[in-house]
């Protein structure tokens, strides 16, 4: 099982992309980033969890959807298209569940 090494805040413009169909993409905004590493130190990654609590490779992500990438928009240029509009209070009444990821 990976460790949480480190949490940080995500700045304003970055958005996790997720593809629930074929032809159907979401995005949600990120709110953080944590640094992962492997039990034995031999490896370390950043994965970013969205203001839904989903992060690649998460067990209790949105039913259907797959991760495609990590993406930034400037706060001045707006949101991306397919960003969620639903209120962040509204997405989960359990709020984010932020645990350790475990190794694939």
């Amino acid at each position: 099982m990976k460790r949480i090494v480190e949490i940080v805040p995500a700045r304003a413009g970055w958005y996790a992309r997720w593809q629930l169909t074929p032809d159907a993409t979401r995005c949600y905004p990120v709110s953080l980033w944590a640094l992962v590493e492997e039990p034995d130190g031999s490896g370390r990654e950043v994965v970013g969890m969205d203001c839904i609590g989903q992060w690649p490779g998460a067990d209790d992500n949105e039913a259907g959807g797959d991760f495609v990438r990590y993406l930034y928009q400037t706060p001045d240029s707006g949101v991306p298209a397919d960003a969620d509009a639903t209120p962040l209070g509204a997405l989960r009444d359990d709020g984010p569940r932020l645990q350790p990821m475990t190794a694939p």
